[in-house]
């Protein structure tokens, strides 16, 4: 898929946020016929010798004795998506991620043919936390190399926030987002100076600059002083039009910084105010309103198809925004499906023993096994899915966005100000039960859960009938 059609990503570090806490932001935007579903992986032990396997022709992966529990969403399509999940696990340790393609490199190193899919699941399955989910992953990726061309990890924990972008082949480095900054990233690479002395927040190739140096796409303006490499200027394929990524990247750092950025390459910014939940809300639904990035007419076109890359788009698929906390169970997901400019943004706890019902259907094994052959029944109209309610009233929306969207954003509104208005209080009375009933707590986050979900669904499906309404 082409860099105009990929995703969007927002890192909130715990300085920068109003409720104290690291948020996470990002859109999953995946063209073609897809569908999203959510699964939950259980803990497991497994017997020695297990080998991993995803896309048949990379390498098989060695299992580890222990594994973790972690909540799954996955895109089911006609095509074959190695890098369109997201996923979070029973420590609060969030991956998602974004493309960066096309890199530079025509001449990657991979063995047995490399990792692609299956790097997101063993991070999930194998981190505690963020920086530990980053070391997991170079080790797979200096010993099999990295099937795609160019992408950018996000992987997060309640305490920090990193950013693994990888180059295919062997090639990585990551950063550490300042605890005072706000991360955005469209897919473009977005790291720059590389600190290699600096282990606390860098962890890289050993060889990411002299490497660069060898190929020519790096030449120091003074012979061993590398103070003035970038890794994305470096890397990143200087033909690609990167228009899409210019237009997001900006407009987000306006939101962020409420002025003109000057740098719209920035890795982060330190923003004026702290940012909270309905911010990073606001940044991933988007269209550029009021701004001359704004294409729209007040809606009299669609703001998904004015021609200008905005960050809600047509192809999001689902979009999220999770307030880490102390005690992971209690880390909160605020979750669409499809648009959010369409789509309320539903709570999800992650302490939840199951997946609300008509977000899933099969088992999560059904589901790997099939990932890169999805029946095309997965992918049919079916009203005993919760999929089909959002994906209906997005439909109305995208023929006649200035008619329906004023009541849409309104039954939107209403349901996260009643989530919203209720949060804390709901939080508190679980959280006295956790103190002495850790189960019975997580039972009240599994109703809660699934009852939000439910009425989200419902609503939606009644909003559709209404909005057809003459």
């Amino acid at each position: 898929m082409g860099n105009l059609e990929a995703c969007s990503a927002i890192l909130v570090g715990k300085e920068a946020s109003a409720t104290g806490e690291v948020l996470f932001g990002h859109n999953e935007d995946d063209s073609g016929n897809n569908v999203m579903i959510q699964h939950l992986v259980p803990r497991a032990t497994h017997e020695p010798g297990k080998l991993l396997e995803f896309e048949a022709e990379c390498a098989k992966i060695p299992q580890v004795e222990q594994t973790w529990a972690y909540l799954w969403s996955e895109t089911r399509a006609s095509w074959k998506p190695s890098f369109s999940d997201t996923f979070i696990n029973e420590w609060g340790v969030a991956v998602a991620t974004d493309n960066c393609s096309p890199s530079r490199e025509d001449m990657p190193e991979l063995t047995n043919g490399g990792i692609g899919y299956g790097l997101g699941h063993i991070i999930a399955q194998r981190a505690r936390t963020a920086r530990e989910g980053v070391e997991i992953a170079v080790s797979l990726i200096e010993k099999y190399g990295y099937t795609a061309s160019g992408r950018a990890y996000q992987i997060v924990d309640k305490h920090e926030g990193w950013v693994l972008q990888v180059v295919q082949g062997k090639h990585y480095v990551a950063k550490r987002v300042p605890d005072d900054e706000v991360m955005f990233i469209p897919n473009w690479y977005t790291i720059h100076q590389v600190d290699l002395s600096d282990k606390a927040n860098y962890i890289a190739s050993p060889d990411i600059i002299t490497y660069a140096i060898d190929r020519g796409w790096y030449t120091p303006k003074r012979p061993g002083d590398y103070s003035d490499f970038s890794f994305a200027l470096a890397y990143q394929d200087p033909e690609k039009n990167q228009d899409g990524n210019i237009v997001r990247h900006k407009n987000a750092l306006r939101l962020i910084l409420k002025a003109e950025p000057q740098d719209v390459r920035a890795f982060s910014v330190r923003p004026p105010h702290k940012l909270g939940v309905e911010d990073v809300k606001a940044i991933l639904r988007t269209h550029y309103e009021g701004t001359d990035d704004d294409l729209s007419k007040g809606y009299l076109i669609n703001p998904h198809t004015t021609g200008k890359r905005t960050i809600c788009t047509s192809t999001t698929l689902e979009s999220f925004v999770i307030q880490f906390r102390e005690q992971p169970e209690f880390t909160c997901i605020w979750r669409t499906l499809l648009n959010p400019c369409t789509s309320p943004y539903v709570p999800w706890y992650l302490g939840i023993t199951s997946i609300p019902p008509g977000y899933t259907w099969m088992s999560p094994e059904a589901a790997l096994a099939s990932h890169f052959d999805v029946p095309p029944a997965d992918l049919s109209y079916r009203p005993s899915r919760a999929w089909w309610a959002f994906q209906s009233v997005q439909d109305l929306a995208d023929a006649a966005y200035a008619q329906v969207f004023p009541r849409i954003s309104e039954a939107r509104d209403a349901l996260e100000k009643e989530w919203a208005d209720s949060q804390a209080r709901f939080e508190q009375q679980v959280y006295e039960v956790f103190k002495h009933d850790p189960d019975k707590a997580r039972a009240m986050l599994t109703h809660y859960t699934h009852t939000q979900a439910r009425k989200a669904w419902l609503r939606w499906r009644a909003l559709f009938d209404e909005l057809m309404k003459p």
